[in-house]
């Protein structure tokens, strides 16, 4: 059997940052195409970036599948494309932004043949531009996810003062 071929777009949104967010992705293999998303509501940007490339490495049935993800998040793309994560990872994340999230992808990641390209947001992508609308579309959906993590470390910081 040969391993799938597969490009998939993601992008975050949010609404004040933090504030009300979503995300989107398109996956799209040979004939086959599925468009998701997700909101939250309280979050960031970066983690709406970052769980979307989660969520759709998740997604993957077929281990070791070939898999390029389009995002406009230079958070995400310089993270892995300069190795930074993997310095992150002999630190044990300290004083990383979202580490409950890097450790969730570093799970998934290793699992396919993953390559990470940035692309403009805003611009002439049209994949990039449905995953921003289908991201902020999820942001101001009637039922909104809780961003566990998020919102308890807000609620550790908030004890502080």
């Amino acid at each position: 059997m040969t391993k799938p071929v597969i490009s998939i777009y993601t992008d975050g949104a949010c609404s004040g940052n933090p504030g009300p967010g979503g995300y989107g992705i398109v996956l799209i293999s040979g004939n086959f195409r599925k468009e998701v998303s997700q909101g939250y509501r309280k979050t960031t940007n970066n983690r709406m970036e970052l769980l979307a490339v989660i969520v759709a490495l998740e997604m993957l049935k077929v281990e070791g599948s070939d898999v390029t993800i389009y995002t406009d998040s230079k958070y995400v793309s310089e993270a892995v494309n300069q190795k930074w994560i993997y310095g992150w990872v002999k630190k044990g994340f300290k004083k990383v932004k979202n580490p409950d999230l890097w450790k969730r992808f570093l799970n998934i990641f290793p699992k396919h043949n993953v390559r990470i390209v940035w692309v403009k947001g805003h611009a002439d992508n049209k994949e990039n531009n449905v995953c921003d609308v289908l991201a902020v579309n999820a942001s101001r959906a009637s039922v909104l996810l809780t961003d566990e993590y998020f919102e308890n470390m807000q609620a550790q910081d908030s004890e502080l003062f």
